[in-house]
């Protein structure tokens, strides 16, 4: 099984320069590598047996049999789910389709999905991917750029004094060009909710409209009496299936009807990787509507960002932090508070506190008519 994943390792990657916020980099790292990890999973026959496997007394080859049943859908009857298990039913779902010399075909639950499952999980997470490759982009490397190897702050006095100079001018000279910049990163994260949500309703469509409320109905099966309830994972999921064969002649040239029972071994995998998909892109999406909310709050509350940049960054002064928060806008604000949590502490103080000197330097100018230097 190692082996499996030995291929993931390359997204695996521990990123240092920090360009975005946790929850953005839940979208793009963690769901990413579980979503392509479960994808091969689903893949590998080996651990969970053969997809399906069929049973039938005719005389049909039996990879002919699984390969029909695969390639066209199964089904189940909707009306044998209610019934007990060993008394009126051999397995859920399984019973006597004919009624009268009449099959009921409005019963059937019919089964298409198993054999896109893998490939599914593959572009869900492509489109997780998609915002961070976006923003990456737009990003440009800016903040590598500025950091200059100043995270870890051993370096000499005079190297560190020029470095410190040229973010001081960068600053300086961009003052109030950065909003863009910040809007473009939470049209990154807006896009995420939105892909999140939408992969819900996705996979509800992909599950013939099962799925959206799927964690709800598993959570209210474990509180239900045992003899009343019906398992929502074994109706989405089951592991014992029908399959109506291809008519062919009979040795008398009559055509004969052939069907079969499946068992779909692969289906004790799939549900746990759904029942966790379902609460993970719950909490997901919340996280990250919950970060969008604090963006709006940012950038309508010049005093939520004075609060924000106090409460992560002790160090600086609290009226370093509230003369840039008055002086520059929103962008400029972000773009310091990233810098500041990649930065070394000690060295995003002195930066700070020069780089509110120099506004209020340039400030005092105006006030007297003294033009800037």
């Amino acid at each position: 099984m190692l082996d499996v994943f030995r291929g993931l390792k390359n997204l695996i990657k521990v990123n240092y320069v920090h360009i975005d916020s946790p929850v953005f980099r839940l979208h793009y790292s963690i769901t990413v590598i579980l979503l392509i990890s479960f994808s091969l999973i689903v893949t590998t026959r080996q651990y969970v047996g053969n997809p399906i496997d069929c049973i039938h007394t005719k005389d049909i080859p039996e990879d002919v049999l699984n390969t029909y049943c695969w390639i066209h859908s199964t089904y189940t009857l909707k009306s044998f789910f209610n019934k007990k298990v060993g008394v009126e039913v051999p397995y859920p779902g399984i019973g006597n389709s004919r009624e009268k010399g009449k099959e009921d075909m409005s019963d059937r639950k019919i089964y298409k999905y198993y054999q896109w499952v893998c490939f599914c999980l593959f572009f869900q997470a492509m489109l997780f991917y998609a915002p961070r490759w976006l923003w990456k982009s737009w990003e440009g490397g800016k903040i590598r750029a500025l950091m200059m190897d100043l995270d870890v702050g051993v370096c000499t006095e005079i190297e560190k004094k020029t470095k410190k100079k040229l973010i001081l001018d960068y600053l300086w000279e961009n003052l109030r060009y950065h909003n863009w910049w910040a809007y473009r990163y939470y049209l990154c994260e807006g896009l995420a909710l939105i892909n999140v949500i939408g992969q819900m309703f996705l996979m509800n469509r992909f599950f013939d409209g099962e799925f959206m409320t799927f964690g709800l109905k598993v959570i209210a099966y474990m509180e239900s009496d045992q003899e009343d309830r019906v398992d929502p994972m074994i109706y989405i999921f089951p592991r014992m299936v029908k399959c109506t064969l291809f008519n062919k002649f009979g040795s008398s040239g009559e055509v004969e009807r052939h069907d079969a029972l499946c068992i779909l071994p692969l289906n004790v995998v799939n549900e746990k990787i759904y029942v966790f998909l379902w609460f993970w892109f719950v909490i997901l999406g919340i996280l990250t509507f919950i970060t969008l909310v604090y963006r709006l709050v940012i950038i309508f509350s010049p005093r939520m960002r004075v609060y924000m940049m106090r409460m992560r960054f002790r160090l600086v002064r609290r009226d370093n932090v509230d003369t840039i928060v008055r002086r520059s806008k929103m962008g400029d604000w972000y773009l310091l508070y990233i810098l500041g949590e990649n930065l070394d502490s000690v060295i995003f103080r002195d930066i700070m506190h020069e780089f509110a000197n120099k506004l209020n330097h340039n400030y005092q100018h105006h006030i007297h008519g003294v033009p800037d230097a």
